[in-house]
C-alpha cells in the first residue's frame, strides 16, 4: 500500500477592511459614567462596537459562519441579540463578549429583532414569514406565530399590554394577542409593502411607511379602556333609566344576539385602528428606516437616497396651546361683529401632530439610522451608509430648530467600493488593495492601514523597485506610479486607449508589460528621470515596443525564465509568444467563455487558466496540451495563483469560495469558506504561507498555512458526514401532536444538536435499564454491586437515575423541546417513571416539570388511551404538585426574608436600599431650575 500524500491545513485568519456591513441595522448606545457613548454595527459575521469618543473599535463579538442581518439591545441589561443569515439568533453579553444563549427556529435570514420593556422576552421576524417569541430567561422558544405571507419587516411589543405588532411585505400590519397567541386585528390600508412602523403618543398613534412617499398615520383606540370609562360615566351619571318590558321571545332573541356579539367582541375587539391620513415625505423611494428620539419629540426617516428627513412631534401641552391660540384668534376676528363664535370646528390637523422640520443631505446613501439621548439636550446620532462607512454626530433641537453638529466619519479602515486588485510586497510585510477611488497599504501583522493613495478605478497592480513604488493599471487606460514613502503619485502615463486589464513584471526586474482593452500589449522599461519640483531623480517608465492583437487582452503573464509570454484574449483562447522575438509559439483553446485569470508555475512547465465558464484547465507549456479540465466553481472563476515554488494553486470565484488545488494529481485539497460576497481578487505572499482575498462584501481576509497535517481521505469523510447531517435536517417542518391551528406552531426547529440530544437520552435510557438490571441481579445473588458504566463515571453519576438526570441537564434549554419532541413514544414511557422519581425526591423541580408537561402535551393521545400509563399519571400528578408547592414556598420564604432584612437595615441605618439615585438628582435639578 502506497503512502498517503499529506498537505498542511490552511485556516482562516484576521478579517479587516470592513467598517460595517449594510445588511444589518446600527444601534447607538448612550454614554454612562464608566463608558462613553458607543455604536454597534454588524460586520460580516462579526459585530463591532465603536467608541464614539476615541473613534476606535473597542469590542468585537465574534460570529461563526453566517452574516449578521439584525441587531437589538436589551433595555434592562448589557445583552445584545444578534440575528444571522441562517436564521439563528445569538444573545451576547457585551461586558464579557461571550455568547450566552443561542436560539434556532427560523429557516432563513432574521430580518428584525425586538425586546419587550423588561428585557425578558425577545421577538424575531424572518424571511420565512414567521414571527417567533423567545423567553430569554428560560433560554427557550415560546411559540411561533404564522399568518404573514411574505418577509417580516418589523416586530414590536406594546409597553403596557400583552400585544405584539408585526409588519410584512404582504402589505399588512397585524396585532397579536400573546395570551391566546392569535391575530385579532389586521391593518389592510396599504397598497404596497410595509417596511416599518412606529407607535407614538402612549401607543395611541401608529405611523407606518411603505414603498411610496406616504407616512400613514392611524389612531389606535383600546376598547378595554373605553369600556372602563363608560362604566365610570354610567356610575356617576345619576339614577338608571327604566327599560321597557320584553316578551319571552324578545328576551331569547336578545340573548342569542348578545351571545353572538360577545363572542365577536372577545375574538376581535381588543382595539380598533382608524386611519387619520398621510404625511408626505420629500423622498420618492421606499422607506428604509424610521425612528424617534427617546422622548418622542422628533421623528427621523429616510429612503434609498442621501436625505434624512426630520419631523417634529409636538407634545400634548403644545397642541393644547395651539388649539387655544386658534380659538383666541377666531374670537378676536368675530369680536367686532358681535356674532356668536362656534369653536367646535377648531380641531387639530394631522400636519399639526407631525410637522416637517428639516432635511439633511449626506454624502452617501443611508442604510440605517439610530438616535439615542446624549449629554445635555443633545441627541446622539449614528448613521450606517451603503458604502462601508458610518458617521456619528449630535442633533441639537431648541426653539423648533434642529442642527447637526460634530459629524465624524469612520472611513480610514476600509474601502468605499469593491476591492478589484490585491498585491503582496516581496518582504511579506505589506498588502496592497485598490478599488475605484483609492489604494491602501496594510500592515499584514496588525491589519492597520499604513498609506492611502487617491487613484482612478484600479484593475491591476504590482510592487516595483524593492517595494518602494507601486504601479496601478486603471479603467481609464492609465498606468499610475506611486511613491510609497512619500505617499504621492509620481507619474500618470496614458498607456492604453481602453482599460488596463493586467500588468506583469518582467522576471529580470527591468520593466513590465501591460495588456488592455485596445487590443495592445505594451512593454515598458524602468528609468530614472529628473523631477522638476524636487530636483532629484525619480522612477519613471519608458515605452519600448508594442504587440498588436485581434481581441481585448484580459491577462498577461511571463514565464519565470522569461522565455515565453502568455496572453489571455477575449476570444476565450490563450496565445503564447516568444518574449525576445514576439513570434507566435502556441495557442491554448478549449474554454467556452473568456479566460479572465491565469498563472504560470515557478518551473515554467505548467499554466493554469480560469474562465467565466466555471472551469479551470491545467496545461503543459512544452506542447500546449491540456492535462486536466476541472469544473472548479459553481460560478465564474475570478482569480487564480500558484503558491511559490510548488505546483499547488488557489482559485477564487463568484460562488464565494476559495479552493486549493494540486496541479500534479488534480485534487481539490481544501475549500475555504468565509466570504459573504463575490470574490474579486486573490494574492499569495512570496513565502507561500499567507493568502489574502478580497470580496464584494468589502472585507479583506487572511488565510494562514499551519503545521497541522491534512489528509485528503479524512477530509472527504468529514465532507460526507456533513452532507449526511444536512440531509437529516432537511425533512420538512416537524409536526407536533395536538396542534390543530395553523396560526401557532412550536418555536424551535430540528437541529443537529437536538438530534444528538435525542440520541443521548435514548442511550442514557439503555444504560439505565442495563445498570438497573445488573443491580437487581446482584441483590438477588447477594453479591457485590456491579461496576459503574464508563459513561456514568464520566458524568460522575452514582446511580442510574443520577445519570439520566445529568444527561437531561446537559442539554441546552433552547434545544430541550426539540430533543423531547423527537423522542419515540417507547422511550417516553421509559422516561416518565424516571422523571417521577426525580420529582418525588424534589430534584431539579423546574426542569423535570417542564419535561413532564411537554411530554404529556404532545403524547396525550397515546398516554390516555393506554391503561398501563394510568398509574404513572396519578403518581406524577401527586409528586409534581408537591414538588412545585415546596419550590413555591421556598421562593416565597426567601423573598419574605430578604424583604425583612431590607426593612431591618433601612430602619437601623437610616438608608434606603435599591433607590434610584437619578430620581433624586432630577428632582433636585428641577428645584434649582424653578428657583432660578
Amino acid at each position: 500500500m502506497g503512502l498517503t500524500k499529506q498537505y498542511l491545513r490552511v485556516l482562516p485568519g484576521p478579517v479587516f477592511g470592513v467598517v460595517a456591513s449594510q445588511r444589518s441595522n446600527i444601534i447607538s448606545l448612550p454614554g454612562r459614567k464608566e463608558k462613553s457613548s458607543r455604536c454597534v454595527v454588524g460586520a460580516c459575521e462579526n459585530v463591532y462596537i465603536y467608541d464614539q469618543t476615541t473613534k476606535e473599535k473597542v469590542l468585537t463579538l465574534a460570529g461563526e459562519k453566517f452574516e449578521v442581518t439584525s441587531l437589538a439591545k436589551s433595555p434592562k441589561s448589557e445583552h445584545l441579540a444578534v440575528g444571522y443569515m441562517d436564521g439563528s439568533i445569538r444573545v451576547f453579553n457585551m461586558d464579557t463578549c461571550q455568547c450566552e444563549v443561542t436560539f434556532q427556529g427560523h429557516k432563513s435570514a432574521v430580518t428584525t429583532l425586538s425586546y419587550d420593556t423588561d428585557g425578558l422576552r425577545l421577538v424575531s421576524g424572518s424571511k420565512d414569514t414567521d414571527v417567533i417569541v423567545w423567553d430569554v430567561v428560560s433560554e427557550s422558544g415560546l411559540y411561533r406565530l404564522k399568518g404573514h405571507k411574505m418577509e417580516i419587516t418589523q416586530v414590536l411589543f406594546l409597553k403596557n399590554r400583552d400585544i405584539l405588532v408585526s409588519s410584512s411585505k404582504d402589505t399588512f400590519i397585524k396585532f397579536w394577542d400573546l395570551k391566546t397567541q392569535h391575530c385579532f386585528y389586521t391593518v389592510v390600508g396599504h397598497r404596497t409593502e410595509v417596511y416599518g412602523f412606529l407607535l407614538l403618543r402612549n401607543e395611541t398613534r401608529l405611523v407606518s411607511g411603505s414603498a411610496d412617499s406616504e407616512l400613514r398615520v392611524w389612531e389606535i383606540n383600546y376598547l378595554e379602556s373605553q369600556e372602563q370609562d363608560m362604566e365610570v360615566s354610567e356610575s356617576t351619571s345619576g339614577p338608571p333609566v327604566k327599560k321597557p318590558k320584553l316578551t319571552e321571545e324578545d328576551e331569547s332573541s336578545c340573548d342569542e344576539r348578545d351571545e353572538t356579539e360577545k363572542a365577536e367582541d372577545e375574538a376581535m375587539k381588543i382595539l380598533t385602528c382608524k386611519k387619520l391620513g398621510s404625511v408626505m415625505r420629500q423622498g420618492r423611494s421606499r422607506l428604509v428606516t424610521m425612528c424617534t428620539d427617546p422622548e418622542e419629540k422628533l421623528l427621523f426617516c429616510h429612503g434609498n437616497d442621501k436625505n434624512l428627513e426630520v419631523f417634529a412631534l409636538p407634545s400634548d401641552d403644545e397642541l393644547n396651546k395651539l388649539i387655544a391660540k386658534r380659538i383666541k384668534k377666531l374670537r378676536k376676528k368675530h369680536l367686532e361683529s358681535g356674532a356668536e363664535v362656534d369653536t367646535s370646528n377648531v380641531r387639530l390637523q394631522l400636519n399639526d401632530e407631525m410637522k416637517h422640520l428639516q432635511t439633511f443631505r449626506f454624502s452617501s446613501k443611508l442604510w440605517s439610522v439610530h438616535i439615542c439621548s446624549d449629554t445635555g439636550h443633545d441627541l446622539r446620532f449614528s448613521a450606517l451608509f451603503a458604502n462601508n462607512k458610518l458617521e456619528t454626530g449630535t442633533f441639537t433641537y431648541a426653539k423648533h430648530e434642529i442642527s447637526l453638529n460634530n459629524v465624524v466619519a469612520y472611513t480610514h479602515t476600509g474601502h468605499r467600493t469593491d476591492v478589484r486588485t490585491l498585491g503582496f510586497s516581496s518582504d511579506n510585510f505589506m498588502i496592497l488593495s485598490a478599488s475605484s477611488e483609492e489604494a491602501k497599504l496594510w500592515n499584514r501583522d496588525t491589519q492597520q492601514c499604513i498609506r492611502t493613495f487617491q487613484c482612478d478605478y484600479a484593475l491591476c497592480n504590482m510592487f516595483v523597485a524593492n517595494d518602494k513604488h507601486v504601479i496601478l493599471g486603471t479603467k481609464t487606460g492609465k498606468l499610475q506610479l506611486f511613491d510609497i514613502d512619500g505617499g504621492i503619485m509620481l507619474h500618470s502615463f496614458e498607456a492604453h486607449q481602453g482599460a488596463v486589464w493586467s500588468v506583469a513584471p518582467m522576471p529580470d526586474k527591468r520593466g513590465l508589460v501591460s495588456g488592455g482593452a485596445d487590443h495592445e500589449v505594451k512593454f515598458w522599461n524602468y528609468e530614472l528621470t529628473m523631477d522638476s519640483q524636487s530636483k532629484r531623480k525619480v522612477l519613471s517608465l519608458e515605452h519600448t515596443r508594442t504587440l498588436k492583437m485581434d481581441e481585448d487582452v484580459l491577462c498577461v503573464k511571463f514565464t519565470p525564465d522569461q522565455k515565453l509570454l502568455a496572453l489571455a484574449l477575449l476570444d476565450s483562447t490563450v496565445k503564447i509568444f516568444f518574449t525576445d522575438t514576439l513570434k507566435f509559439f502556441n495557442s491554448l483553446y478549449g474554454h467556452k467563455l473568456p479566460v479572465v485569470c491565469m498563472d504560470i508555475s515557478y518551473d515554467s512547465t505548467l499554466i493554469v487558466t480560469g474562465s467565466a465558464d466555471r472551469n479551470i484547465k491545467i496545461w503543459g507549456l512544452d506542447f500546449g496540451d491540456c492535462h486536466k479540465s476541472i469544473f472548479a466553481h459553481d460560478e465564474s472563476v475570478t482569480c487564480i495563483s500558484f503558491v511559490p515554488k510548488t505546483h499547488l494553486f488557489y482559485s477564487g470565484g463568484k460562488d464565494r469560495k476559495i479552493k486549493q488545488w494540486d496541479a500534479d494529481n488534480f485534487e481539490n485539497i481544501q475549500t475555504l469558506v468565509g466570504h459573504h460576497g463575490e470574490i474579486r481578487s486573490l494574492a499569495i505572499s512570496p513565502s507561500g504561507n499567507t493568502v489574502v482575498t478580497a470580496s464584494s462584501d468589502k472585507s479583506l481576509r487572511i488565510w494562514e498555512k499551519t503545521e497541522e497535517p491534512l489528509v485528503l481521505e479524512e477530509e472527504r469523510e468529514m465532507e460526507r458526514e456533513k452532507l449526511e447531517d444536512e440531509a437529516l435536517l432537511q425533512t420538512g417542518e416537524e409536526v407536533v401532536p395536538g396542534e390543530t391551528t395553523e396560526e401557532v406552531k412550536m418555536a424551535g426547529k430540528k437541529t443537529l444538536e437536538s438530534i444528538k440530544g435525542t440520541e443521548k437520552i435514548m442511550e442514557a435510557l439503555e444504560i439505565y435499564e442495563t445498570q438497573l438490571e445488573a443491580i437487581q441481579q446482584a441483590k438477588t445473588k447477594k453479591s457485590a454491586p456491579p461496576a459503574l458504566h464508563p459513561m456514568m463515571m464520566a458524568y460522575q453519576s452514582e446511580t442510574p437515575v443520577d445519570f439520566v438526570l445529568e444527561t437531561i441537564r446537559r442539554i441546552r434549554a433552547s434545544e430541550l423541546m426539540g430533543t423531547l419532541l423527537a423522542l419515540p413514544f417507547s422511550d417516553v414511557s421509559k422516561l416518565l417513571p424516571i422523571l417521577d422519581i426525580c420529582l418525588s425526591q424534589q430534584r431539579e423541580t423546574e426542569l423535570m416539570s417542564k419535561c413532564v408537561n411537554f411530554l404529556l402535551k404532545i403524547h396525550q393521545g397515546e398516554i390516555t388511551s393506554n391503561p398501563s400509563q394510568a398509574k404513572i399519571l396519578d403518581t406524577l400528578k401527586d409528586h409534581t404538585v408537591q414538588a412545585v408547592k415546596k419550590q413555591r414556598d421556598l421562593t416565597a420564604f426567601n423573598a419574605a426574608g430578604l424583604a425583612f432584612m431590607k426593612k431591618y437595615v433601612e430602619d437601623n441605618k437610616g438608608i434606603k436600599m435599591f433607590a434610584d439615585a437619578t430620581v433624586k438628582r432630577k428632582k433636585k435639578k428641577r428645584a434649582v431650575l424653578a428657583i432660578h
